[in-house]
């Protein structure tokens, strides 16, 4: 005991005062000590447009006006906030002002201010004289046989919303508060507009608009066949459940849905002359995916409805087009593809448009390896045309004008010397051609374009530099600089950014690019653990955005603690060849970790001071299986991993994901491949220090993905750690700061050799101040 002990003292101590100086990196410390960093813009018009400028923390409104090249503060913060103050605003610090819209009225010299969720009328000049303005009308407050009054989804014209009430759809009138119900046939478990993806459900509407507000394309949802899962809460007495559809991979009965379009009119349900089909997304695992164009697109005369339908497998698209008074239904033209389609990037949204006053389908493939815009016939599914080509990828639209077919997209890896990441903005047309860059400065670019296109803000920036914006013409010229980041204050503090790298992918001939985030107070004499954050894919990378962003996550935390923290996008991952992001197919259990071990290699080639004895990984969802699968395939280089809510088996996970990026699920009666993927048959092999860790009411990824883990450890005789939260659901809630600290003291302890202070809190900056 005695000698015990004295090994225990021996050990280096890492302090309570070392993990405050971690705090320091994370993002409520370090956001605050950037000025200047436009990071949107918002246009009000064809010409007029405003954005939020922040200096030491305080925003201010910007409004600027393209054709004459001027911008100026609509108001002077201070004097805003005291008269929002008056009006009813609960909030006397500036700093926390979050300006979420500005409607400007000329003729009356006022704006709408929309601030922490309340809207506000005020005079242009001072003093400014605000008052709140009532909410939109809800309408009445559902009946407990209703249920909760469920969020609307406004029309264009912002006159009417519809909901879901009882599986059926409804209809709200903004200024009165009137409600009407759409549909009468929708019962439980074959509702209209239902949002449920499994992993995903709410008593959201899943709705598109038609462009004159009138009709909405949606479907009704049939889960009747499909099985249950639940969730059961942990307290004292009788516990809680959540039941709801989920279907896992190679489940027979699936989520199906019957495509309608209704009147909003008159309530009349035109149901598409098709069968039903699977609840499949071109892009994502789901019907919908996040904002902007969808699967389902209008014609911009609301008279016919576009939308591509995905096989189960997503192997086969077909591009359709529907009579919005008929429902008559007729193919466009289809495309297979071998492994898996996408018809994007799943953060920018689906990039295929329905250009209706053209009569053509801007079609968006990698069948030639590389992301590239297609024009075909609306009218006869002929392929007319290939716009874009070259070892490069189309990232997303920005603007398209029908008439002249001129476009404005944002592109990755066309030009020579930048990293292949870095979106940069170009002109091209619908008849081809050559794109002309927009945007020469070799950083990030994110524009956001006027309605016409004339123009565009143009945010660019890099890990390093903080963004800068500016107000481009359609043809690239500057009309003028709206504002530039500055990072004094934030470097004051001793702030390091990551490094840029490009380190060697598995393969032995593709590059791998990623992020380093040296120690802090780096002595190339000493050797330092590694740790390396990863996502697999392959909807996304690791790294979700090459814009500037002072923190990213806890890595600069962990780069403080004296760690060499490791950021690769490996592939299998988007935006670089299909063949790259195609690398694992059907072999995902292995999914981006070779690249780890390969990139970490080569980059200690070139610093001597990473330490390749002492590598540790972690990573959430996606991250959490692929570290389990680091540490069971690669036990003698990675010695400390920490898995987070990792779907270790998708056949415990919802059908749509791996049925897209595996394959539907096969046997031969004693094998299936999905072996390959299943953490658990490969637990036996761990010989490092493994923490697992999971939300018991995890409604995305099921906990018995974690436990199938567990129970194979504990078959195998091995020794491993085991956090639950058993009020927390994916992404931990409000017991996310404890697992941070858990993963700092795991990562010190196992990795680092060191005693980690007792029980120490990351909390907030006001609680610590």
């Amino acid at each position: 005991m005695i000698a015990a002990t004295a090994v225990a003292q021996q050990r280096p101590a890492v302090t309570a005062a070392d993990y405050t100086r971690a705090t320091r990196q994370l993002s409520p410390w370090t956001a605050p000590l950037v000025d200047h960093a436009v990071r949107n813009a918002h246009w009000i018009d064809a010409r007029r447009f405003w954005y939020v400028d922040i200096s030491h923390g305080v925003p201010t409104i910007i409004m600027g006006d393209a054709a004459k090249g001027t911008k100026a503060p609509a108001f002077e913060t201070a004097a805003l906030l005291t008269s929002l103050n008056a009006a009813g605003l609960k909030e006397r610090d500036a700093t926390k002002l979050r300006f979420e819209k500005l409607e400007p009225d000329p003729a009356n010299s006022s704006a709408s201010v929309s601030v922490g969720g309340e809207r506000f009328q005020c005079a242009l000049a001072q003093p400014y004289g605000c008052r709140k303005l009532a909410a939109p009308h809800a309408g009445q407050p559902s009946s407990p046989a209703q249920g909760p009054q469920a969020a609307a989804i406004p029309s264009p014209d912002g006159k009417r919303a519809v909901f879901l009430r009882d599986w059926n759809l409804w209809v709200r009138d903004v200024s009165t508060g009137m409600e009407r119900q759409l549909t009468t046939d929708g019962v439980k478990d074959f509702g209209y507009a239902t949002d449920n993806a499994g992993w995903k459900h709410s008593d959201q509407a899943i709705v598109i608009w038609s462009p004159d507000s009138r009709k909405v394309a949606t479907f009704q949802q049939d889960q009747r066949a499909v099985a249950d899962f639940t969730t059961t809460t942990t307290q004292v007495g009788h516990s809680v459940t959540d039941t709801w559809k989920y279907p896992f991979v190679g489940d027979k009965e699936i989520i199906q849905i019957q495509r309608v379009i209704v009147d909003v009119d008159d309530g009349q349900v035109v149901r598409l002359k098709m069968p039903p089909e699977p609840h499949r997304s071109s892009l994502c695992d789901d019907v919908v995916c996040g904002e902007g164009p969808q699967d389902m697109q209008w014609a911009k005369d609301s008279g016919t409805l576009a939308f591509v339908s995905t096989s189960r497998d997503h192997k086969v698209e077909t591009v359709r087009i529907a009579d919005a008074t008929t429902g008559a239904v007729r193919d466009v033209f289809a495309e297979t593809v071998p492994t898996w389609f996408d018809s994007g990037y799943n953060d920018e949204g689906i990039n295929w448009r329905y250009l209706s006053e053209r009569g053509e389908i801007l079609w968006w493939s990698q069948r030639d390896d590389w992301g590239h815009y297609y024009l075909y016939s609306a009218d006869t599914g002929k392929l007319l045309r290939q716009v874009t080509r070259g070892k490069w990828n189309v990232d997303h639209p920005v603007h398209i004008d029908e008439r002249s077919g001129n476009m404005l997209v944002a592109g990755v890896g066309r030009e020579p010397g930048v990293d292949p990441y870095y979106r940069s903005i170009y002109a091209i047309n619908l008849n081809g051609g050559t794109p002309r860059l927009l945007t020469p400065e070799p950083q990030d670019h994110i524009a956001v374009p006027s309605s016409d296109g004339s123009y565009f803000v143009d945010i660019y920036s890099t890990p390093q530099e903080p963004q800068t914006a500016v107000l481009r013409r359609s043809d690239g010229t500057v009309v003028q600089a709206l504002a530039k980041g500055d990072l004094t204050r934030l470097r004051a503090t001793g702030w390091q950014a990551p490094e840029n790298i490009a380190v060697a992918c598995s393969d032995g001939k593709t590059l791998c690019h990623g992020l380093l985030f040296k120690p802090a107070r780096l002595d190339p004499r000493q050797r330092y653990p590694v740790i390396d954050y990863i996502y697999p894919g392959p909807f996304i990378g690791t790294i979700s955005s090459r814009q500037f962003s002072a923190s990213r996550g806890d890595a600069g935390a962990l780069a403080e603690l004296g760690f060499a923290v490791v950021h690769i996008d490996g592939m299998g991952t988007p935006r670089r060849s299909k063949a790259f992001q195609d690398h694992y197919f059907r072999d995902m259990g292995r999914q981006a970790v070779p690249d780890q071990v390969t990139g970490i290699k080569d980059l200690a080639t070139r610093y001597a001071w990473m330490d390749t004895d002492r590598v540790g990984i972690w990573g959430h969802s996606g991250g959490g299986n692929a570290t389990a699968a680091a540490m069971f395939r690669y036990p003698d280089f990675f010695k400390v991993g920490i898995a987070e809510s990792g779907n270790h088996d998708n056949r415990n996970y919802e059908d749509d994901y791996y049925e897209k990026y595996l394959g539907l699920l096969e046997t031969d009666g004693k094998t299936t491949n999905y072996d390959l993927q299943a953490n658990q048959d490969f637990a036996k092999n761990l010989k490092g220090k493994l923490l697992l860790a999971h939300g018991i009411l995890d409604d995305n990824v099921p906990v018995s993905s974690t436990l199938l883990v567990v129970d194979a450890l504990q078959k195998a005789n091995k020794d491993f750690d085991l956090v639950l939260f058993p009020r927390a659901r994916h992404g931990y809630g409000d017991m996310g700061s404890y697992m941070m600290r858990r993963r700092w003291d795991y990562f010190v302890e196992n990795l680092m050799g060191a005693t980690p202070p007792k029980e120490f809190e990351i909390a907030g900056p006001a609680a610590t101040m």
